[in-house]
């Protein structure tokens, strides 16, 4: 309710928030939270108890949760029931004292510039290919929504109830979207994982996913690549294991300035794919040069490292006249040298011990 006249009123940002409504028993996923009662887990690791659920029985082990249960270094707060794909889930809410971890490479710092072609492209030179999950299993998916749509289903005008049949092709469909959902989660952690653990400093972008989902032409491929999750996760992994994140300004041109010189380009099209600059003749990747600009952006920021970091002495949009930085952007080289390396080596390089 306060969200609602908070934005009748003027005083809430972004999109109006509607008058709040029931939840509806058919077009809302069923979830319930427990809070009270008896909630914990078995020592046989198989079972799990919920008030007034009872004793129920677990598909996955949850000897990890129930062995930090045992030492005392968590504590259940509470469990949320919800069915996904088919599947019910059981989510517990746990207070954890977390050890101190530090990274692999503390002093190492990798610019991550996310994209299509490679989901994600770090500023040593890996570039991670995009698994587009949703493009694999289109084609099942569109058979199993046709095989739907000739079954009877739900009318409200008429009260017609769905046949036997269309709900089990509704569950299969349900089916074929969650496993393209746990797929990419998967994908996503496994990254995110292994950035946090292996680099002290990691420098994203701040992206406007949003506005980028308003291309038709990209939208889908945008949001199955998940670039908002990836800063998500980032952010707090990277506190979980003693390192740290670091967001670029949202208007900090990353693909128009050159790695090498620091010269910025008026225009770089999406389509061109390799980044050429006119002034030292460097010929690189687009996606690996605006990482590298990405890591070079560690230098400027403070210790900390936060708040989102804007590019020295540039203005917050490219003009179309020519390049606007009167100053290098942070981390390039002068003139004739190439590369963002620091000079006490803090960009992680491949081979470097």
């Amino acid at each position: 309710m306060k969200n609602w006249s908070d934005s009748r009123a003027g005083e809430r940002a972004g999109r109006r928030v509607g008058f709040p409504r029931f939840k509806s028993r058919r077009r809302s996923t069923p979830s319930v939270r427990f809070t009270t009662g008896a909630i914990r887990v078995e020592p046989d690791r198989k079972h799990v108890v919920l008030p007034r659920l009872g004793r129920l029985k677990t598909h996955e082990s949850t000897r990890k949760l129930a062995r930090r249960v045992e030492v005392g270094t968590a504590r259940i707060l509470s469990a949320s029931v919800r069915r996904d794909g088919g599947r019910w889930h059981v989510a517990f809410c746990v207070e954890i004292d977390r050890a101190e971890r530090c990274p692999a490479r503390p002093q190492a710092v990798v610019g991550v510039d996310v994209g299509i072609t490679h989901l994600a492209v770090l500023s040593t030179g890996e570039m991670l290919p995009n698994p587009r999950h949703l493009d694999e299993a289109a084609q099942r998916m569109r058979r199993l929504a046709r095989q739907m749509s000739r079954r009877v289903g739900p009318d409200r005008r008429t009260g017609q109830r769905p046949s036997k049949r269309w709900e089990r092709a509704r569950r299969h469909v349900a089916r074929a979207h969650a496993r393209v959902a746990n797929l990419r989660r998967d994908g996503l952690h496994k990254l995110t994982t292994r950035l946090a653990r292996k680099y002290g400093t990691i420098v994203v972008e701040d992206l406007n996913v949003a506005g980028m989902l308003r291309n038709r032409r990209l939208a889908r491929h945008i949001a199955d690549a998940g670039f908002g999750e990836i800063r998500r996760q980032v952010k707090y992994k990277a506190e979980w294991n003693g390192g740290r994140r670091i967001l670029a300004d949202r208007w900090y041109p990353s693909s128009k300035t050159c790695s090498g010189c620091g010269a910025v380009k008026a225009k770089l099209p999406l389509r061109v794919r390799t980044y050429t600059c006119t002034c030292c003749g460097l010929v690189l990747d687009r996606d690996l040069n605006a990482a590298r600009n990405l890591a070079a952006i560690a230098r400027e920021a403070s210790t900390a490292g936060s708040g989102p970091v804007a590019g020295r002495g540039a203005d917050r949009k490219t003009r179309p006249g020519g390049p606007v930085a009167v100053k290098r952007q942070p981390g390039t080289a002068q003139a004739g040298k190439t590369g963002t390396v620091p000079p006490q080596g803090g960009t992680y390089q491949p081979g470097a011990r």
